[in-house]
């Protein structure tokens, strides 16, 4: 039976595989799911995006042919474009969308289904810039620059600065800048950021090089 069983799971796996098992979206953003099925088997059933712990009772939140009309179906979407794949868009993300979703089609006695665990923080991803001008390249040659770490998303946010190295990670300051200057900074060495309130957190880094270039990464 338990092999039966791997040899169902596995045949379903291969008819209905996504790009994601798991995605990490912040508060008022958007996620993107791209999944290919097979077509010659199920390319006029009804695909649909639900929500719950267990696959035989998940709750459909929207739908391919439109057959839902939930407060959630106004921000989210499921597109069918057949051999181009099947595609889920949520918008307008909210804290409570956390969770366990899935992917689905209508198949006569099991449906084919891809589970997808959501995560949404209230902290989003933190953004480097430099405040001393970089005419034309992302990298301060030696020079003396300093960094500020913020955020777009996110309510009382606090923001520290660590080196990285390959026994430990030390923390510098807890403040959203960092001074890089040759001669006081140790050579091959990451130095990130992180951004976190009482809900979740997030991280981005910059690399010194053995030629003291600093590397910002500027998005």
């Amino acid at each position: 039976m338990k092999i039966l069983c791997l040899i169902l799971f596995f045949h379903a796996s291969l008819q209905l595989q996504c790009d994601k098992r798991k995605i990490t979206a912040h508060v008022g953003g958007e996620f993107r799911l791209i999944c290919k099925y097979d077509t010659r088997h199920f390319l006029f059933s009804k695909k649909y995006w639900c929500r719950g712990e267990a696959r035989n009772t998940c709750e459909i939140l929207v739908d391919s042919e439109d057959g839902t009309r939930t407060a959630y179906a106004q921000r989210a979407e499921i597109t069918d474009a057949r051999r181009y794949g099947l595609f889920v868009k949520v918008r307008d993300l909210q804290f409570e969308d956390s969770g366990v979703y899935w992917v689905g089609i209508d198949k006569i006695y099991a449906d084919i289904m891809a589970s997808v665990n959501v995560v949404i923080t209230e902290v989003s991803k933190p953004k480097l810039r430099p405040l001393s001008s970089q005419v034309d390249r992302p990298t301060c040659w030696g020079q003396p620059v300093t960094v500020r770490c913020g955020c777009e998303q996110g309510t009382g946010v606090r923001y520290a600065w660590y080196k990285s190295t390959q026994l430990e990670d030390t923390l510098l300051n807890n403040s959203a800048d960092i001074h890089l200057q040759c001669g006081t900074l140790d050579k091959d060495s990451d130095y990130y950021c992180t951004a976190h309130n009482d809900i979740s957190s997030d991280r981005i880094g910059t690399k010194v090089t053995l030629n003291c270039a600093y590397k910002v990464k500027q998005q």
